[in-house]
């Protein structure tokens, strides 16, 4: 199971990658080999700020749909476009398969989030 140090993790198998001013959110590695192959993504909430744990949008797996949770209270600044071909979430969770750009609203809110090690931890990794 791929989990990189570098990121944060929400007890709701999300990640958080920082990028300066603005953060990445995808599912994790661990999230969409349990859902089984997504096939597609949807997010309607560009422009919206987000409450921390409030559904932003849905993944749909080929058995089940999951709500997709706001780590942390942000603002969405873009959605990943490339993911009308939802298979990138499948074949790069950390990379191309991102899904929303956001703009937290509190930065510090992030350090809350798991660090790698407790997500390995959480998921028993």
């Amino acid at each position: 199971m791929n989990i990189p140090e570098n990121l944060k993790y929400t007890q709701d198998d999300e990640w958080v990658r920082i990028e300066g001013e603005f953060a990445y959110v995808g599912i994790t590695d661990y999230a969409q080999h349990e859902l089984g192959d997504i096939v597609f993504v949807d997010v309607d909430c560009e422009g919206d700020t987000i409450e921390g744990g409030e559904a932003f949008g849905s993944v749909e797996a080929v058995k089940t749909v999951a709500d997709l949770l706001m780590p942390v209270t942000s603002e969405v600044v873009e959605f990943n476009t490339a993911l009308e071909d939802a298979s990138a979430i499948n074949n790069d969770p950390y990379g191309a398969g991102w899904i929303i750009k956001v703009k937290p609203a509190n930065m510090a809110d992030i350090e809350g989030l798991l660090d790698a090690a407790a997500y390995k931890a959480k998921i028993g990794a």
